[in-house]
């Protein structure tokens, strides 16, 4: 099977951004495309290092939640080096083709290479696109997930929006992103390593650009969780939004379903 791809609008020249207010984070397109780029070489080593390889069983739960069938395709956006995508394709029976999307060239070609002769994931289609303009037909994907990746969009309703409009009547949309836990000590031991440990660690691997490491935490903390999230996934036009913490709240697996619309196989409004 193959994926449908329409025409995107033209494509449209960036501009520097506006001054931000003092404190706010800038995840212009522009930026957070050049810190992937430059970390996209250890991406993978640092995740599993940093996270003690938890992000692993963190992707198996959400694939695990999946209600995959047969012949009907799905996608991962900001798939970066493809671990989710991989995942899925892993997961899913006969007939169902994986889509991979992101806008950082550097970490497709990494995902790309991952993809093993022989195996589902050999078939999984990698493309270059940003989140916030998918180049998809709307109601194309029984499934359209995200893990780790939905902060980083400049506009998280766009994005969220987006995922929705690609995602078929009854599909699911997930995300899997970082969340704060709420557990007195751990909360605090938290904080403390994404603010003071995960920095210098990643800078020293990563020979980096210095802003990476120390963006990772602030776009952590400064994003929605909780039922702030699910909120704003439901604002998107999803139903049944619930979500999951993992790992004493560390990572939330959050779930929503596209309504089917209220019509009669004649096209008429019931």
């Amino acid at each position: 099977m193959t994926v449908n791809v329409t025409e995107p609008a033209p494509p449209t020249v960036d501009t520097p951004p506006p001054a931000e207010p003092a404190g706010e984070l800038d995840k212009s397109n522009a930026r957070v495309r050049e810190m992937f780029r430059q970390i996209a070489p250890r991406y993978d080593l640092m995740n599993h290092l940093l996270s003690l390889n938890i992000d692993k069983h963190w992707r198996s739960q959400a694939v695990k939640r999946l209600r995959l069938i047969p012949g009907v395709p799905a996608l991962d956006v900001c798939t970066g080096t493809g671990d989710l995508a991989i995942a899925i394709a892993d997961a899913a029976p006969e007939g169902v083709e994986v889509v991979g999307s992101d806008f950082c060239y550097a970490m497709l070609e990494i995902a790309r290479r991952k993809r093993v002769a022989g195996s589902r994931s050999e078939s999984i289609d990698f493309l270059e696109a940003d989140s916030q303009q998918l180049p998809f037909a709307s109601n194309r994907f029984q499934c359209v997930t995200v893990a780790f990746g939905l902060r980083n969009v400049a506009d998280t309703d766009r994005g969220l929006r987006e995922m929705t409009r690609v995602c078929c009547e009854g599909g699911q949309v997930m995300v899997l992103e970082f969340s704060k836990p709420t557990l007195p000590g751990l909360r605090q031991i938290y904080n403390f390593y994404f603010k003071h440990i995960l920095p210098r660690v990643g800078q020293w691997f990563a020979r980096n650009n210095k802003s990476a490491y120390s963006y990772l935490p602030d776009s952590v903390s400064r994003f929605p969780d909780g039922q702030a999230l699910a909120d704003r996934m439901q604002a998107a036009g999803l139903t049944d939004v619930q979500f999951t913490p993992l790992t004493f709240g560390v990572c939330t697996i959050y779930e929503g379903t596209k309504p089917v619309s209220n019509s009669d196989p004649e096209g008429d409004p019931q």
